[in-house]
């Protein structure tokens, strides 16, 4: 099958430059007295040519939230805005599927654009990048948390021997990774907690990672699907081929390293191009990477809200996101109207690829599908 560049047995690339990439900082939205904190100083320093607006909330900044009118300004706004705020309620939260508690977060909001995001539908409209600079506290909390739970009593899917805490629900930690060291700062703290480990999902390559010191306590979830659809809905990522190169450099750094098989797109020809991304992943990863690979599995879920924001910005990715034929409605917990592959159909579809990866990548288990 295909061989990708930097696969198995290649060596380190120089990254490349993905603040110059991603981001063009042209306005920083700020708490009052964020100086006061050496991470908002950072960060600041970081970026000394933006503008400076303080803002009441980093939860609330007139004309950026909340407005429809952002909308055709889309990627932009992800490029040129940043805002900082401290996080005030500190609580992790029970998982149970991809880990056992969400941490609270560092950062939310993100500088890539993939349409089917669901983070947009809860801010509306614009989504940058927001850091929170009381890190310590976060990382104070979290090691005091970890500490209360003691050994985990028995194995579970999460995680067979630690505590599993996602530190990326709301973010991408490699892009947040580009503005500030909070990441580095959490990837330091999972290396030395006995009983725990972090874990995040990205479809960034952020080679600048492999520069920390993970020592086992981080679990990188890389997020894969067939290059071509990539190319049409994960707006301002990494490519595909550069994803998968990066799997080997992460274990051989020291990172656990995942595959988040997701959002799966279903359309005619769906299978096949499944069939094409597994055998890459198998014919471009070593032994050691493959024998430590696990999957999580997660069909698209839409939103009846976002496709109609989408159809403003990129209403081509709707052309395979948003499938009536394919595809019921179902109330959510919030109310919402979610869209999402119709029963028995999903079914099958789960069946189906799950095998395709027992076949194609016997090696990786599958910790769930849904």
């Amino acid at each position: 099958m295909t061989s990708l560049p930097g696969g198995a047995g290649s060596t380190h690339r120089t990254p490349v430059d993905l603040a110059d990439r991603l981001l063009d900082i042209k306005r920083i939205y700020h708490e009052p007295d964020i100086e006061r904190l050496p991470r908002a100083r950072a960060v600041l320093d970081r970026f000394p040519d933006a503008e400076r607006i303080e803002v009441l909330s980093h939860q609330a900044i007139p004309g950026l939230y909340g407005n429809e009118g952002n909308v055709e300004d889309w990627v932009r706004i992800k490029q040129e805005v940043l805002v900082l705020g401290e996080k005030k309620s500190l609580s992790a939260r029970r998982n149970e599927r991809s880990s056992d508690w969400i941490a609270p977060s560092t950062a939310n909001g993100c500088a890539m654009a993939c349409s089917y995001c669901y983070v947009p539908r809860r801010k509306g409209y614009a989504n940058p990048i927001t850091v929170f600079a009381n890190i310590e506290k976060i990382t104070g909390y979290l090691e005091r948390h970890a500490a209360r739970q003691g050994a985990k009593p028995e194995p579970n899917q999460c995680d067979p021997v630690d505590w599993v805490y996602d530190i990326g629900e709301n973010s991408d930690c490699s892009a947040d990774a580009v503005v500030s060291d909070n990441v580095r700062d959490l990837v330091d703290l999972f290396g030395r907690i006995p009983n725990a480990k972090a874990s995040f999902a990205t479809k960034l390559v952020n080679r600048d990672l492999l520069t920390y010191d993970p020592r086992g306590g981080t679990r990188v979830r890389f997020s894969l699907m067939p290059a071509e659809m990539s190319r049409l809905v994960d707006v301002r990522t990494s490519k595909m081929s550069d994803r998968i190169a990066a799997l080997d450099d992460f274990v051989e750094a020291g990172y656990e390293v995942h595959l988040n098989l997701s959002p799966v797109i279903v359309h005619e020809n769906w299978l096949a191009d499944w069939t094409e991304l597994l055998d890459q992943i198998a014919d471009n990863t070593n032994d050691r990477t493959k024998r430590q690979l696990a999957a999580e599995i997660i069909f698209l879920t839409h939103n009846e809200g976002l496709h109609e924001v989408n159809l403003g910005w990129h209403p081509k990715g709707e052309d395979v996101l948003w499938r009536p034929d394919l595809q019921q409605l179902k109330r959510s917990q919030n109310g919402q109207w979610n869209v999402r592959y119709k029963s028995p159909w999903k079914g099958r579809w789960v069946q189906q690829l799950t095998d395709l990866v027992a076949t194609r990548l016997p090696d990786c288990r599958i910790r769930y599908a849904f």
